[in-house]
């Protein structure tokens, strides 16, 4: 169990803690000399239990530093809030008070500190005050225990009442989860190297294990683990932890970034989340509000965009935008707390709903769905309610790394491809909007057997992902709702018969056609060696293009399908070979044709969703089934 103090300055927190402990966490040589607190501090009590320690971490109560209060109080299970009876409740009180209910921190103590200073009648009114400022807060319930760290009084309750808390703490509800550290400190060690602490929010980390920094991309490996201050070969969610690195230097590492799994690494700069403005408020907070962005240890400045309501009331809570002015780390559920502009005072807080906040449509009946089904309160639910509102699908594995978890188990029924999913409901629609699309373009277009996949997708579904737009038209295909011909898609009682005219000419270029190869055959050399008219070879290509029977790469220039699985091939060889990637000069050489006709065969791979174009490559489309078994 992690314990976080709160408290106005020189409330005594850190003394209080060193009569719990025995430790000083004031270890900076300017917090000794003024005696405050300036940095973060820890300390550990031991338990009855064997092996399990009470974490403290002592923060500064300055009212400059609570950007470092806040990099403390993330995390924490349980709030220790001093409050000195010689004072009673103070700005910085009421300030942490504000802090640790916004953060959704519910279990606390208060102790009323230094009560060997004033009379027994202070105590009691510095009690009763404290009870009422405690109202409609978090810590409503918390109890209110009165001690003195130089006389000892009320120290023994206060131990007891953590010992208790301590026993009864419940397994952490992320410990399932892929392991992610907010760093809050780092330094180096003789003989050990860099050593990063903080608090470890989900997972486990093992010596050996490999890590990486966020944002970031830089990778390190675990050389040894300090959990709860005592070497351990593991660390699990919930515990203060110390990490000695390999890879990394002690100047690549910040306070406010992250180490994680590799496969939840993720950074953002536009977070929609949950707020509840703080009740003491006086005006509501609106869009475009500059503010101070607290996640994990990090602060970033940012702007609010409020989505619904229009407006956010004291007291009230509503779904915003954040948008950040620098990336940062923040996963589905981390708190988050905004202070004004001049961080002078706290806002608001709440909790993170989606890091993938979307720079469009952010306002939408159905973006606003989707939010309202991400604060349901497990993700197994979120995830089936979210795949019944999302037109488009839900990517799946990234709705896992937004959760910091693995990708859940799918339910049976629910249209699956790669990384996306999408409930029948949402796909029979997509289905009725694709058979209206087909219909509309027969009507249009009759002397057409239809469009090819890529320019259905575009009049039917132009927003759905490659992957789901594939695999519905598969199960499309195997309902006998559309037929497919090559890259061309039709109703099936829509068809293009040949005349014989046309079934003859099909037949004499059809050896030519075959012998071209890679180059492929031009209408007019077709024409001459069939010794049949140029314009009536023209069209009775285009109607076999038309059909599905051939490949029309450019103006005049056709291929059979053979040969276009064979440069299929070619293509997904050579992108297996460099990392998904196709470049001309690398199929040229493979196919030995010119540079030209192997942009020309690129180029048409780019327009019928084998390949996609990106600057001078092309990459391969990993979820397109084109010329293979599978597919048309």
């Amino acid at each position: 169990m992690i314990v976080g103090t709160a408290g106005h300055i020189d409330h005594g927190k850190t003394t209080l803690v060193h009569a719990l402990t025995g430790v000083d966490t004031d270890r900076l040589p300017e917090e000794k000399r003024r005696g405050i607190t300036i940095d973060l501090g820890y300390a550990f009590m031991d338990t009855a239990q064997a092996g399990e320690r009470i974490g403290f971490v002592d923060v500064p109560g300055h009212e400059r530093l609570v950007h470092t209060m806040l990099a403390g109080a993330t995390g924490i299970d349980l709030a220790l809030l001093l409050v000195a009876a010689d004072d009673g409740v103070m700005p910085q009180t009421s300030e942490h008070l504000a802090v640790l209910s916004l953060l959704g921190i519910g279990q606390g103590v208060v102790a009323v500190t230094k009560c060997d200073r004033v009379d027994q009648d202070r105590v009691h009114t510095v009690c009763q005050q404290i009870r009422q400022h405690l109202q409609g807060t978090a810590l409503e319930a918390a109890p209110v225990l009165p001690v003195s760290a130089h006389t000892g009084l009320g120290l023994g309750d206060l131990k007891n009442l953590l010992l208790d808390a301590a026993r009864q703490q419940t397994p952490h509800q992320r410990l399932e989860h892929a392991f992610r550290l907010g760093v809050d400190r780092v330094f180096t060690l003789d003989g050990t190297g860099t050593v990063v602490t903080g608090t470890v929010h989900a997972g486990q980390v093992r010596v050996g294990d490999g890590v990486q920094l966020v944002p970031g991309n830089q990778l390190a490996r675990v050389r040894s683990i300090h959990a709860q201050n005592r070497p351990t070969p593991q660390a699990n969610a919930g515990q203060r932890c110390a990490l000695a690195l390999v890879g990394l230097g002690k100047d690549d590492i910040a306070r406010g970034q992250w180490l994680v799994q590799p496969d939840i690494a993720l950074a953002t700069e536009r977070i929609d989340a949950r707020l509840s403005l703080w009740r003491d408020e006086t005006q509501p907070l609106r869009s475009g509000t500059p503010v101070h962005v607290h996640i994990g240890a990090e602060s970033v400045f940012g702007t609010v965009a409020i989505l619904e309501p229009v407006v956010l009331e004291p007291g009230q809570d509503a779904l915003v935008q954040l948008v950040l002015r620098k990336p940062l780390a923040a996963w589905h559920g981390d708190r988050v707390i905004l202070r004004d502009a001049s961080a002078s005072r706290t806002l608001a807080g709440g909790s993170v709903l989606d890091p993938y906040g979307p720079v469009r449509y952010r306002r939408t009946p159905q973006r606003l769905a989707e939010l309202h089904t991400l604060s349901l309160p497990d993700a197994a639910e979120q995830l089936v309610a979210l795949l019944q509102v999302s037109p488009q699908g839900v990517d799946v594995r990234k709705f896992a790394r937004a959760h910091g978890a693995t990708v859940p188990t799918l339910a049976h029924g629910v249209l699956h491809q790669g990384d996306w999913a999408m409930s029948t409901a949402q796909a029979e629609l997509g289905a009725q909007h694709t058979l209206a699309a087909l219909a509309s373009y027969h009507e249009k277009h009759a002397e057409e057997l239809g469009p090819d996949s890529a320019r259905l997708r575009r009049l039917a579904l132009p927003r759905w992902p490659l992957a789901l737009w594939e695999a519905l038209l598969d199960d499309m295909r195997r309902r006998a709702q559309v037929q497919v011909h090559g890259a061309f898609v039709h109703l099936p009682d829509h068809g293009l018969a040949l005349s014989a005219t046309e079934q003859r000419i099909a037949q004499k270029v059809a050896a030519d056609l075959s012998a071209a190869g890679y180059e492929g055959a031009w209408v007019r050399d077709l024409a001459r060696s069939a010794a049949e008219p140029e314009a009536l070879v023209r069209v009775t290509l285009a109607r076999l293009a038309q059909r599905g029977d051939l490949y029309q790469v450019v103006k005049d220039l056709y291929y059979p399908p053979s040969t276009m699985a064979d440069c299929a091939a070619k293509v997904r060889a050579i992108a297996q070979a460099h990392a998904g990637e196709v470049v001309a000069a690398q199929f040229r050489d493979a196919t030995a044709l010119g540079r030209k006709r192997a942009i020309q065969i690129l180029e048409y791979f780019d327009r019928i969703g084998l390949l996609r174009r990106v600057g001078d490559t092309h990459k391969l489309r990993t979820d397109s089934k084109l010329f293979t078994q599978e597919g048309p």
